[in-house]
């Protein structure tokens, strides 16, 4: 079967108009030259780093502000289409190292006027050079294989940089100079900044040439005219700040783009309002916050930078261990589980000593993850040192803490949760290990509504809790127990087979307990923010 792949193109561009406080006059920026573009393989995305524009100063009155703000918008976005453009695209991270060439794509290689329906595919079965009918496939890995690319975390990527030869036409050299308009009276200052953003689809076999001049251009385009609707009622109050991010939720194809409002802030009821009305408008449920700013899809820009690669690196942890496990052996129960992904910390991972004392911190390592890859934060998993730090500053822990091999329980969890993520917690006490199956049903609540992992700290030992198998009629229960005592390599056969990540029931068959019964435990239910 022949092999099917797209790319995602998105690209980037920026416009600054601002009027001055020293009068009525405007200071309108148009592009003076196009920013650099990327491209990422199969959903490769295009994209290209903002810039401030040259000034150029008019004297007018305030009623024709918007006529010329709405024409000055207009000529900028014939820029793009412009005779003296130049594109370079060239290959980066894994396409770079298999030695392709950059090549240059002039005004005359792209058509402006065909419909992209009219456009044939190709196949790269040509010899002969020719920049102008080079294929998108030309700049996919051919080092991996397809199954590698079609996730995000793993796209190849294309940069093209589209530069704009001013001096061409110039008739003689000259130096930059500039000129001081006075003003008759005070005027208060304006800034309008637009970042343009736009991600589109491709196949594989359209040219590089029409993949520029009918999805890239026009995109740019059409969402600058966007904007400028959007902004010309409000543009004598406000300093618009309209910035595009594109996300990827849950269910959807393909990505969707939205333009925020940067005057607002992300938790502000005005922004608030507008992620709500978007997330009813796409049928996504209004108590996950699906729409964030932090979630948004990010773009390395070249090989070798510490960019961030589109929604966020690939973790090499294994994500989601359960769901290889066998049954848990309760007649007639009711499994209620995590709702959604989580990564499996364990002792020894990443290299770091912390056997004997840092099973909590694995835990609460592994219910951060969680947060995380349900996009309720975009913030990195925290380390040993980095918990014992929060610890300290909210006061809870002495500066000697940090850097200790100190244990810390479901208390310290909530604390820690609290600070770095907002996130409050349920605590449960038990006395004793043997009256732990009588919190079944409470815990099964807990898995149904809020979906989160739950930390068991009792005596010397931590626990993540991931699930219960609960039979109300019986009693008889077992506890689904992701072990972080483990201290092997994250293989996921031998970590099921040793049973690091299984059912377990207080009282097995051989009449051994799992809990202890002359220990307290101390369960912590993180519960899940109701937000959008």
């Amino acid at each position: 079967m022949e092999e099917k792949r797209c790319i995602r193109i998105l690209c980037r561009s920026k416009l600054i108009l601002c009027k001055e406080e020293t009068g009525l006059q405007w200071l309108i920026g148009s592009p003076s030259f196009f920013p650099p573009f990327t491209i990422l393989s199969s959903f490769r995305s295009l994209h290209s780093l903002p810039h401030d524009d040259p000034l150029s100063p008019d004297l007018l009155k305030e009623a024709e502000a918007g006529d010329i703000f709405s024409s000055a918008v207009d000529a900028a976005a014939a820029k793009f289409k412009d005779p003296n453009a130049a594109y370079m695209v060239e290959g980066v991270n894994d396409v770079s190292e298999e030695g392709l060439e950059p090549i240059v794509l002039c005004h005359n290689d792209l058509d402006f006027q065909t419909d992209l329906s009219e456009v044939k595919l190709m196949k790269n079965d040509s010899k002969e050079f020719d920049a102008k009918n080079i294929l998108c496939s030309h700049f996919c890995s051919k080092a991996r294989p397809l199954s590698t690319l079609i996730t995000r975390e793993n796209a190849d990527a294309i940069q093209i940089t589209v530069l704009f030869n001013r001096s061409r036409n110039a008739p003689k050299n000259a130096a930059p100079y500039a000129e001081y308009f006075p003003a008759s009276e005070p005027a208060r200052l304006l800034v309008t900044s637009f970042k343009l953003d736009v991600l589109s689809y491709a196949s594989k076999d359209l040219p590089v040439s029409s993949a520029v001049s009918k999805l890239i251009v026009p995109g740019l385009v059409d969402q600058l005219i966007t904007m400028k609707k959007a902004i010309l009622p409000s543009l004598s109050t406000q300093h618009p700040q309209p910035c595009p991010y594109h996300f990827f939720p849950p269910g959807f194809l393909h990505p969707i783009t939205a333009i925020y409002e940067l005057g607002y802030g992300e938790t502000e009821m005005k922004q608030v309002e507008i992620r709500r009305s978007l997330h009813l408008r796409l049928g996504l449920p209004l108590d996950r916050p699906l729409l964030l700013t932090a979630n948004a899809l990010h773009f390395g820009v070249t090989k070798g930078t510490t960019g961030i690669n589109s929604i966020r690196n690939g973790s090499h942890l294994l994500k989601d261990v359960h769901t290889e496990i066998p049954g848990s052996g309760v007649s007639g129960g009711l499994n209620s589980l995590v709702e959604g992904s989580y990564e499996y910390y364990h002792y020894l991972q990443d290299g770091f000593d912390d056997s004997g004392w840092g099973c909590a911190y694995r835990s609460l390592q592994t219910i951060i993850s969680w947060f995380r890859l349900q996009h309720y934060t975009s913030i990195d998993v925290p380390s040993h040192r980095e918990i014992q730090q929060a610890l300290v500053e909210i006061g809870d822990k002495e500066p000697s803490f940090v850097g200790s091999h100190e244990w810390i329980g479901a208390i310290e969890l909530s604390f820690v949760l609290d600070k770095l993520l907002g996130v409050s917690c349920k605590i449960i006490n038990v006395r004793s290990g043997d009256e732990l199956p009588e919190k079944c049903r409470e815990l099964a609540m807990h898995f149904e509504t809020q979906g989160t992992p739950v930390m068991i700290g009792g005596g010397v030992l931590a626990y993540t809790l991931l699930g219960v198998d609960y039979n109300e009629t019986s009693g008889d229960c077992a506890f689904l127990i992701l072990d972080p005592h483990y201290t092997g390599n994250d293989e996921l056969k031998k970590i099921v087979s040793g049973g690091w990540c299984g059912w377990k029931k207080a009282v097995d068959s051989k009449g051994r307990n799992f809990f202890l019964h002359d220990k307290f435990y101390n369960l912590l239910l993180p519960q899940r923010p109701n937000m959008v």
